[in-house]
């Protein structure tokens, strides 16, 4: 058995692992952000309380590993944060420990259980909180050891001038410290940052405006129009490097099929490989795509 954890910010959900199919959710407790004691108790609480004694433990957690370094960097749990995290919880907690990122263990839910079954490459698009990704590569994280890659978000290549009529943008400042970011202009919100100039301060959140295009309001539907040329070329640039076979969205914006099926159009009329499908989907995965995505990596590696 396998023992996930889902590591947020706000809360630790867990779940025991027999198969891909058999991952039983257990419990949801809140995260000690601050005290890497407090953090490790918790931890130490949920393997005593597992049915059956786990043979590892695995974890998707909302930060990311330095594949050189293997220290960690997560943003909302500061206690975590510097520490070469894997090796200080197989010390404290005896098992084995395998890490992945919380996009990277979403792309291997949709890959395993979702939208990607059947597709050699999976790309795992999160749109949403922010605006990030995963890779999966016949059935494998092609970052295993940790790392950042599918992480298209960012990266100062948010185009400037686009629309009809043509409208120039800001380079908006984006909280990994750069300038010109897509998270920082396409995330939810950064939509409602992209509304608020298109339209003289306008107030409105995501998925107002989102609704409000579905509507046909005129100010939603021009928002609407620069978000997805903003998104199509990036990602029109990243399925002619990988060749996804699928891209699979999750986060909140994936909640909107409209809107999903409108950026699947724009990115298939920019890529060179044509498809006579849809290319980007709505994520399938049914439950907890953390804890889906870290019980796959744990059973991967169980009995290496």
């Amino acid at each position: 058995m396998i023992l996930c954890f889902d590591i947020g910010g706000t809360a630790i959900k867990s779940a025991e692992a027999f198969s891909p199919e058999d991952i039983r959710p257990r419990a949801r407790v809140p995260t000690p952000t601050q005290d890497f004691a407090a953090f490790v108790d918790v931890l130490r609480a949920a393997v005593a309380a597992a049915s059956v004694r786990p043979d590892r433990l695995a974890f998707s957690i909302a930060g990311v590993v330095d594949p050189e370094t293997g220290r960690a960097t997560v943003a909302n749990i500061p206690c975590l944060t510097g520490r070469r995290l894997q090796h200080d919880l197989e010390a404290e907690l005896g098992l084995p420990v395998d890490l992945a990122n919380d996009a990277d263990c979403f792309a291997l839910a949709e890959a395993a259980v979702g939208a990607g079954r059947g597709h050699d490459v999976v790309f795992g698009i999160i749109l949403g909180t922010g605006v990030g990704g995963g890779v999966v590569v016949r059935g494998e994280l092609i970052n295993e050891g940790g790392g950042f890659a599918g992480e298209w978000g960012h990266g100062p290549v948010a185009q400037r001038i686009l629309g009809t009529p043509e409208v120039i943008l800001p380079a908006f400042a984006c909280g990994c410290g750069q300038i010109g970011c897509l998270d920082a202009v396409c995330s939810a919100r950064g939509m409602e940052r992209l509304h608020a100039h298109l339209h003289g301060g306008a107030v409105a959140d995501s998925q107002a405006i989102v609704s409000g295009w579905i509507a046909d309001e005129p100010q939603a539907a021009r928002t609407i129009a620069i978000w997805l040329e903003l998104l199509a070329g990036p990602l029109a640039m990243v399925e002619n490097m990988l060749g996804a076979g699928i891209m699979a969205v999750g986060g909140g914006l994936s909640n909107a099929p409209p809107l999903i099926a409108a950026l699947d159009r724009a990115v298939r009329a920019r890529i060179l490989r044509r498809f006579d499908r849809p290319l980007i989907v709505p994520a399938q995965c049914a439950i907890e795509p953390g804890l889906v995505g870290a019980a796959i990596l744990g059973l991967a590696r169980q009995g290496q």
